[in-house]
């Protein structure tokens, strides 16, 4: 999949700062994409547009909060004053806050559900009209295996993905008819920042670990190159579906 699969097709990419965006980004760009990288840490944010124009691939960063209906629209208005359109849009911001139900305050519960759920829909509907009448285009929304299964402490997490994929699912149909696909990749346990606190706890990390039949975490770079194949034309026939790339977790 290291061929210009996507030479000339134009790409935003929100959460691109670091992580799975930063990987997905990554990924595009080796096959030809331009990307619009969007994220509110500007700084880190340019880290990412060089490494990608060092890959050889057009690169625009642009500070945004998804959660924002304002900054959202001046968002729209940017990416495309300076690109004209896109044809694809990969919604990948995302927040995790780990607690029992009982200790979430009622300001937590909605910065969760806000950046996971909202955001994407904000970022559909300021976007999808860029999308159609191009006879191609591709929604990635970054659901997660709390999609599909649970933790004890990510009630809000669970459930703002699980919306998630409603919502993907859904917005398949709307968009189908106009060659637009939308699927989600729900990753398990990846090795990202998010996961940092399980990661830096060697007991956690083990319990981990245990329950992955693959034996270990997966790879930002898996993930990217998933969103890759998703967003080629050889995933024409892909759309209103989900892929677990999780190492087997749900399987059991």
């Amino acid at each position: 999949m290291s061929d210009k699969k996507l030479l000339g097709k134009i790409a935003l990419i929100t959460g691109a700062s670091k992580g799975l965006g930063k990987a997905m980004a990554l990924a595009l760009a080796e096959a030809g994409a331009k990307l619009a990288l969007v994220s509110r840490n500007l700084d880190q944010l340019k880290a990412v547009a060089q490494e990608v124009r060092a890959l050889g691939a057009e690169a625009e960063v642009f500070q945004a909060d998804v959660t924002d209906e304002g900054q959202v629209r001046e968002l729209q208005h940017d990416v495309i004053a300076k690109f004209g359109r896109i044809q694809i849009l990969i919604n990948n911001a995302g927040i995790n806050i780990r607690k029992p139900v009982t200790d979430f305050t009622l300001a937590e519960w909605p910065q969760v559900l806000d950046t996971n759920l909202t955001g994407p829909f904000l970022m559909c509907r300021a976007f999808v009209p860029h999308l159609r009448g191009q006879g191609y285009g591709r929604i990635i929304n970054l659901t997660s295996i709390m999609s599909h299964v649970a933790l004890a402490g990510r009630s809000a997490y669970a459930a703002s993905k699980t919306g998630l994929l409603g919502f993907t699912r859904a917005l398949a149909l709307e968009l189908a008819p106009e060659k637009i696909t939308v699927n989600g990749i729900s990753p398990g346990p990846v090795a990202t920042e998010m996961n940092t606190p399980i990661l830096q706890n060697p007991e956690l990390n083990q319990q981990f670990i245990s329950k992955i039949p693959l034996g270990r975490w997966g790879k930002v770079e898996e993930v990217g190159q998933l969103a890759l194949y998703l967003c080629s034309e050889e995933a024409g026939f892909l759309t209103g579906t989900d892929i677990l790339i999780d190492g087997g977790w749900t399987a059991q």
